[in-house]
């Protein structure tokens, strides 16, 4: 079984940081790319086939896209520091650039194969709804930027923060059997950043076919999603943020709970003070 883990390409340090492409990942429906520039660099996607999300994790950056023209894109400095701003692009564009407007630029660019064209969208804090998820040490804040409301043909994207020593995607749960309206296969990504960047947190994946695995996750590195239930635990003294993307055969964010375990949801009284995080 091959490792679920994607680890930064070493000693980029500008350029496409992260890759999970379709094919990398051995599936046909998502994908993800972290870009990272200095002021004034420039990065090229060609991606024809997939509508993409841009999500900007830090600084500023200027999008050109078909005929579309979107400057200052983005404000936080990273994505500890602030809420998300973010662009929807429909598909069948032949390439989209991204330009650096500020130093230290990171840009999550999320994509999903698509067949229906939807308008290109652009989404600042104001329009991300923001959850706060669970209680107790499972408390979390939940960025909701492409719900299943929004105008798109498959991808749903979200940004999750989970403080230091707090579990997160907990009670565990899965979404990979077709069965709306309780449960849709789903696809997804994590992907990681961590503060400070020196810790690290753990999922495990697992399913009742012979999948489990725990894996240390650290900083700037992403872990497939394409069966089995998925919890998170950030290590103790360093908050943990990931995104998600997502897609499948449906627009549901619809889940099943481990049986086992769902019990948990029962106990939860009081949110942890910390959540959310970023406002």
């Amino acid at each position: 079984m091959e490792s679920l883990l994607l680890k930064p390409s070493q000693g980029v340090s500008t350029g496409e940081v992260v890759s999970v492409t379709q094919q990398r990942a051995g599936w046909d429906s998502i994908s993800l790319r972290m870009i990272r520039l200095a002021r004034g660099g420039k990065h090229t996607i060609s991606l024809p086939d997939e509508e993409l999300t841009l999500v900007v994790l830090g600084g500023r950056v200027g999008v050109a896209a078909g005929s579309g023209r979107w400057d200052g894109l983005g404000g936080r400095a990273n994505v500890f520091s602030g809420m998300p701003h973010a662009l929807y692009l429909p598909v069948g564009l032949d390439e989209v650039e991204i330009t650096a407007l500020t130093d230290h630029c990171e840009v999550a660019v999320c994509g999903a194969r698509a067949d229906e064209a939807f308008p290109a969208k652009l989404i600042e804090p104001d329009d991300v709804d923001v959850e706060v998820r669970g209680g107790g040490n499972a408390t979390r804040q939940i960025n909701h930027i492409l719900k299943p409301e929004f105008p798109a043909a498959r991808i749903l994207v979200v940004e999750v923060y989970t403080p230091a020593g707090n579990w997160s995607s907990y009670p565990p749960h899965k979404h990979d059997v077709h069965a709306p309206p309780g449960e849709v296969d789903l696809d997804e990504i994590y992907f990681y950043k961590i503060s400070p960047p020196e810790g690290f947190a753990i999922q495990r994946v697992y399913n009742n076919r012979g999948r489990d695995e725990t894996i240390t996750v650290r900083d700037n590195e992403a872990i497939l999603i394409p069966d089995g239930y998925h919890p998170v635990v950030a290590a103790h003294g360093y908050d943990c943020y990931y995104l998600n993307v997502l897609a499948g055969s449906a627009r549901s964010m619809a889940a099943t709970d481990d049986p086992e375990l769902a019990w948990i949801r029962g106990q939860w009284r009081d949110k942890d003070p910390r959540v959310p995080v970023v406002r």
